[in-house]
Formats: structure tokens, C-alpha cells, sequence
């Protein structure tokens, strides 16, 4: 059998554009000989579509969608994604659904059994999940066993802790289909699609049964999908790989045999930049943005998100500012003027002084002479957030903040000031990775000045200033921060592992003490397991005790 796997990027409640693009790779499929072209999950709707599955519109509009796309599947068949109803007069309205479309008409329906109610995901809120397992669909005299995203994520030999109750593929793998199916909407995170690749080869030798993963790809939101869609035959050898972060239909022959293609996993630094590109070309282009504006401090953040920015929209779309106070050195900004060369980006430099000046003297009895603290600080980075979303609002730049995990953890970032934008690009990266996909940016040309790469870390808001001032080293804080919120260890746990419990206290009481400006941040794009946003959800006002 000759299968297509169609690896997609679609927009959130575009059905025409989606449609479009379903109809798109059918043709492509029929014309390369295939016999069944497999889509991703909620193709029509895309996903994640949360709160829109309360409109009923949504709804039907999706039926429409699937309706008239069924009538052109002839020819070969498709399995596909929708919105199914719920006829029960209980529970939630929705499924989550695959349909077997084949001759023009729908052949088949089933629906996700395991609902995922963690990370970025609360499909508990909107869909029943199935009754039973009951993806098991004839086609051409064999069976098939058709599963959605989370349905496979329940092996007990892959996960000691399950948690659901059962297995869907196992249920399945009772009644001895010729081939699994699974339909994914799976979001990327750094290791999981060598994870998602080791759960599918297991699943094959396990049951001694091919499996065909379709993973959409895309920017959606704060959400990366990574595609990595695979094809797998009985013995567990992959045999069919779409690309990382990009679409692509690729058509795999089941009936003959066929040479393993290998992961060939790139350095993690690549694989960060690649993901963070395709989080701002989807971001801007799905939200209506042709063109980008960002501060430039001559820092090693504002560079990395500005050589994001350029790779992502093209050089000639992307707008650096400089904005200069009585605190920033004339090498910053040279280097901030080099690193916009060397990207062919264009550059201005807006002087700050003189605002700042007007706002110290007219502020000044209010003030009562009291001395400079944090408020001065504050003020210089809320005029330039204040000059950046001018630009923005002036010429329909989207504005691309600066702030890396590191900082935003700890509160070291000024809320209505460098925290401006309608994108955070980087703020699911640590410093130390902010430095590692940097090298790696210049590891066969200087494109990041080197003097930006080696001065120690500043934000120039006062003489002399160094951020570790007032943190400790970035190498040090990071290890502790990435403890306590990707691993969500205890106080007591990160001493365990050698740290000073003092420094511990003080940053963990700083990472809870910031979660307020946290929730005014802009959408940020994730790459790791638990990155601020939608996926790490904590109170505001608690006291609880570590």
C-alpha cells in the first residue's frame, strides 16, 4: 500500500485556507500514486482552537469543510481530522474526530479516547472523550487501526506512570490490524521528537505492526509544531521522515521493503534557532505582519532575536533601533550599528537623554528629592518601550521583545518597558542558551559582534551596571532556575544537589514574587517542557511555603 503523509501547516479557523491546502495535497498525492493520504488532527480547524469550539459556527463551518472535502476524495481515500458532534444528551458537545473518506463519501468516523489536560493542553474543556475504543476501520480488506495524538501516549512499557487508565493501542492491537494510524497535533519541545520516534518503534515491534505518524507543523501561537511526521514498519525501522519545522508530503510504499532512515538529530543550538524562526515567520505571518521592529542595546539578546527576526522575515523587513541614554556606552551602540550591518537590516538611533530629562525635571517634586533607585531605571526602559510602540503603531511593525527565560524568571526585566510587544521571542531560552545558539550563529562568520559576545552581561540603566550585580552567575542561576521550573524541584531538592540554600531561598522566592509581570508578558515562544505562558499556570497571590 502506498501512503502519503501530510505534513501541514494550517491556520486556526481558516477553513477556506486550510481547505485549500487539504485540497492541495490531495492532488499531489493522487498524481504520486498513493492509495491513501493520512492528514494531521483537527485539519479543518487547526489546532489548538480552544475557546472558539464554543461558537457553534466554528462548528459547522468545519462540517462544511469536511463535507466538501470529502466529496473530491476519488481516487484513493484520506484519513483526516475534524469536529464531530456529540449526540448524547450528556457530556461535552464535541469530539475530538478521524474520518475515512473514501469514494466522495465518509466511510468511517472515530474519536480520541485519551484527552490531554496538562502542559499547553485542556481539550477536557471542550470534548468528550470516546466511550470505547473503536478506531478500527476496513479498508482494502485488511484493518486499520486509527488512533488520535494522546491515544498512543499511554504505553505502560514507555510511561511507569500512566495517566489514563488504559491503552488504546493495546485494545487495538487485540484484534490484529495490518497498520496503525495516528493523527497528531503534537507541540515540539527540545528532546521530544527523538521521544515521540522511540514510543512509535516500540509500539511497531511491540504489536509487529507498521505505524504511520502524521504530526502538523507550524507556529500557533505560543505553540511550535516540529512535523517530524514517520512512517515505521513491523520490525520498529523507520522507513519514511518528513523534515523538522517544515511542510512537506511524503509517500511511503508498504508493500516492498525499504532502507531505515536514521534521525539525524542537529546540534541542539540549530534545532532551537530553526524552531524560534518558525515561531516568528508563522506568529507574523498568521497574525497579518509583513515586518518587525526591535530594540538593539548592543546586547546579546536584542542580537539573537534580531538574527531570528532577519532569517525568519527577510533582512529588508526588520527595523533595529538604538535608543541611547547618558548610561550606555558608545561601543554599544557601534555594536548594535555592526550587528545591523552584518544582517542587512535597517537601523536607527533615537536618542533618549533629553525625554528622560523632561520626565526627571517635571517628576521632580513629586519625587522630593529623593535619591536615583530602581525608578530611574525603570523610566529609561518604559520611554524606550514607549518609542518602539510608536514605530509600531506609526507603521504596523510588530514589535519583538527581548527578554530571555533568565531574566523574565527572576523579575530582572521592566513590566511596560523592555517587556513591550506582541511577541517574546526568546523567552523560553535561558542565558546560556541565549549564548549557545549565538556561537552557533557565528560558527562560520562573525555575524553577532564578538564584543557583544564576550562583555559581560548589562542593561545599562545606571554607571557601570552589570547584571551580576544584582544576580548571581548566569551559569549558576540557570542550573537552579532550570531545576525549580522545568523539573519543578523542591527547595530541599536543589540544596540536595549542591547549591548555596541561601541563593536557593532568594531565587525561588524572586521566580514566585515575579509571576504578576509574568502575565502581562507577550506571547512566548516555547521550546522547552514548561515555559512561562500557557503551559505553567501559578497564582498570582499565595504563600506557600517552601
Amino acid at each position: 500500500m502506498k501512503i502519503a503523509l501530510a505534513q501541514i501547516n494550517t491556520i486556526v479557523g481558516d477553513f477556506t485556507g486550510n481547505l485549500a491546502v487539504a485540497r492541495r495535497i490531495l492532488t499531489e498525492a493522487r498524481q504520486a500514486g498513493a492509495e491513501l493520504v493520512v492528514f494531521p488532527e483537527l485539519t479543518f480547524a487547526g489546532y489548538p482552537p480552544q475557546d472558539l469550539l464554543e461558537k457553534q459556527s466554528f462548528f459547522e463551518k468545519n462540517l462544511d469543510a469536511l463535507h466538501s472535502f470529502r466529496r473530491d476524495v476519488k481516487g484513493l481515500a484520506a484519513v483526516i481530522g475534524y469536529l464531530d458532534r456529540n449526540p448524547h444528551s450528556y457530556g461535552k458537545p464535541l469530539f475530538n474526530s478521524a474520518a475515512l473518506l473514501e469514494d466522495g463519501e465518509i466511510r468511517q468516523v472515530t474519536h480520541k479516547c485519551l484527552l490531554p489536560s496538562y502542559d499547553v493542553f485542556d481539550e477536557a474543556r471542550y470534548f468528550e472523550p470516546c466511550a470505547q475504543t473503536h478506531g478500527l476501520f476496513d479498508f482494502q480488506g485488511g484493518k486499520i487501526g486509527v488512533t488520535i495524538c494522546e491515544d498512543f501516549w499511554n504505553d505502560a512499557d514507555m510511561f511507569p506512570h500512566r495517566l489514563y487508565r488504559y491503552d488504546p493501542v493495546a485494545e487495538l492491537a487485540r484484534h490484529e490490524p495490518a497498520l496503525f494510524i495516528n493523527i497528531n497535533a503534537s507541540p515540539f519541545s527540545l528532546g521530544k521528537p527523538l521521544f515521540r520516534e522511540k514510543l512509535l518503534t516500540h509500539a511497531a515491534r511491540k504489536y509487529n505492526t507498521p505505524v504511520i505518524m502524521v504530526n502538523q507543523v507550524g507556529g500557533y501561537d505560543e505553540i511550535i509544531f516540529d512535523g517530524n511526521s514517520l512512517a515505521v514498519d513491523d520490525t520498529g525501522k523507520v522507513i519514511a521522515r518528513c523534515p523538522e519545522f517544515a511542510e512537506e508530503l511524503k509517500v511511503v510504499d508498504l508493500s516492498r521493503s525499504n532502507s531505515a532512515v536514521p534521525y539525524e538529530s542537529p546540534p541542539l543550538a540549530e534545532q532551537i534557532f530553526r524552531a524560534l524562526r518558525l515561531g516568528i515567520h508563522d506568529y507574523s505571518r498568521k497574525c497579518g505582519f509583513r515586518k518587525a521592529v526591535i530594540g538593539l542595546s548592543g546586547g546579546i539578546d536584542s542580537a539573537l532575536v534580531a538574527c531570528l527576526a532577519a532569517d525568519a522575515l527577510g533582512p529588508q523587513n526588520i527595523l533595529g533601533v538604538a535608543m541611547p541614554s547618558m548610561f550606555n556606552s558608545p561601543e554599544s551602540v557601534e555594536d548594535a550599528r555592526r550587528l545591523a550591518e552584518n544582517l542587512g537590516i535597517r537601523f536607527q538611533v533615537i536618542p533618549i537623554r533629553e525625554i528622560y530629562d523632561v520626565y526627571i525635571q517635571d517628576l521632580a517634586s513629586a519625587f522630593e528629592n529623593r535619591p536615583f533607585d530602581a525608578t530611574e531605571e525603570n523610566l529609561q526602559a518604559r520611554i524606550r518601550g514607549n518609542i518602539l510602540m510608536a514605530l509600531s503603531n506609526k507603521f504596523g511593525y510588530l514589535l519583538l521583545s527581548t527578554g530571555n527565560k533568565s531574566e523574565l524568571a527572576v523579575g530582572y526585566s521592566t513590566l511596560y518597558g523592555d517587556m513591550c510587544g506582541g511577541l517574546a521571542v526568546i523567552a523560553d531560552l535561558l542565558k546560556t542558551q541565549v549564548y549557545e545558539v549565538s556561537h552557533w550563529i557565528n560558527r562560520q562568520q562573525e555575524i553577532i559582534p564578538r564584543s557583544t559576545l564576550t562583555k559581560p552581561p548589562s542593561a545599562e540603566l545606571r554607571p557601570n551596571q552589570k547584571d551580576q550585580d544584582d544576580l548571581p552567575p548566569y551559569e549558576v542561576l540557570d542550573d537552579i532556575l532550570s531545576l525549580y521550573i522545568e523539573e519543578q524541584l523542591s527547595l530541599a531538592a536543589i540544596v540536595g544537589r549542591g547549591f548555596d540554600p541561601a541563593l536557593v531561598r532568594r531565587i525561588i522566592t524572586m521566580v514566585d514574587r515575579n509571576e504578576y509581570k509574568r502575565r502581562q508578558a507577550p506571547p512566548c515562544l516555547r521550546i522547552t517542557g514548561k515555559a512561562f505562558g500557557l503551559g505553567r499556570r501559578f497564582p498570582i497571590v499565595q504563600k506557600f511555603q517552601y
